[in-house]
């Protein structure tokens, strides 16, 4: 792989697994000039998984060119032959993105710098925000072809999902049935989304890298963005807030709106903010059956997301009973 991306043999010192990836796998890569690169390889074309996971490194390699058109601190590009036609299987190498990550930093920031760092978060998210994509949903066309409109692109995207919960036969606090009622009744709020943009999908700490010393950190890089679409900017909102409420978070708002994102939440957004946790939700509960999920894990997503997965539907319940969307 490094043969067909240029970079001869000698040039290399050495190669080490990193931990994390939960569905690609990650190498960094050392040469002799003490530079680092980071080789991303998905599973076989066999492999066990969700649909929308086929194609994950198309959406790796459009996340880090769109970052790096929109100045955003993430790796680099050096090489993409995520289609495999290199001979070599597809694979996608990239710039090593310096800092730690922000969930497994071994000093918790204090409040202070907490909030200056969900600051500066929110006007990193709103400067990707700004870039638009050429039509809604996944850059890899995995459970549908790029669409026009965003209802039909995130209803197929649910659809999917909720299909491979069926595949899977993954357990969900309610039947798959009435959730698939209850997100369809609610997507008429998706009409007034016209433009796709880069929506992340994945921006919980662990993917947030900081710089620096306790006390004085920045954020050295925004990474894992294979899980990316193009879509509405609202539903970043709900990893950014993993298992919580964005609406909690004033000093990512503040960042975000002084970057030019919008913080209004209106009833329709409240309810487009619900149907994308509940599709974040059920990736979370439904992909632990093709990964084999552990005893410990299993327990840990019915205790801490299953329910905010039933939150996210009973506002979608409410929406429908009152004939719109849920109240504020």
């Amino acid at each position: 792989m490094l043969a067909a991306a240029g970079i001869p043999a000698g040039e290399t010192v050495r190669g080490e697994p990193l931990p994390g990836g939960t569905y690609n796998t990650l190498h960094r890569i050392v040469r002799a000039d003490g530079s680092r690169l980071v080789l991303k390889v998905p599973p076989p074309a066999t492999a066990r998984g969700l649909q929308y996971e086929r194609g994950l490194l198309h959406g790796e390699e459009t996340f880090l060119r769109a970052a790096a058109r929109a100045g955003v601190p993430a790796p680099r590009v050096v090489h993409a032959a995520c289609d495999g036609t290199a001979g070599t299987g597809p694979f996608l190498l990239m710039t090593d993105c310096p800092g730690t990550s922000w969930h497994a930093a071994a000093e918790e920031p204090a409040p202070g710098e907490r909030a200056r760092l969900r600051a500066e978060l929110g006007r990193l998210v709103a400067r990707l925000h700004t870039v638009s994509g050429p039509a809604f949903g996944y850059p890899a066309a995995s459970v549908a072809p790029l669409a026009p409109a965003w209802r039909p692109a995130f209803t197929a995207m649910l659809d999917a999902v909720l299909d491979d919960a069926g595949r899977y036969a993954a357990w969900l606090p309610r039947p798959v049935a009435r959730i698939r009622r209850l997100v369809h009744a609610a997507c008429p709020a998706l009409e007034e989304v016209t433009e796709p943009v880069l929506v992340h999908f994945d921006l919980w700490e662990g993917n947030v890298l900081l710089t620096g010393a306790p006390g004085a950190r920045g954020i050295g890089g925004l990474v894992d963005g294979e899980r990316m679409f193009w879509g509405d900017p609202l539903a970043d909102f709900a990893s950014l807030a993993l298992l919580g409420d964005i609406e909690d978070d004033p000093a990512f708002l503040a960042g975000y709106a002084a970057g030019g994102g919008r913080t209004d939440f209106d009833a329709a957004a409240r309810t487009r903010l619900a149907l994308y946790r509940c599709y974040l939700y059920l990736i979370m509960l439904v992909e632990v059956e093709p990964r084999r999920g552990t005893a410990g894990q299993r327990a840990w997503l019915r205790r801490r997301v299953a329910p905010r997965l039933e939150a996210a539907l009973d506002v979608l319940d409410a929406a429908g009973a009152s004939g719109g969307p849920a109240p504020g």
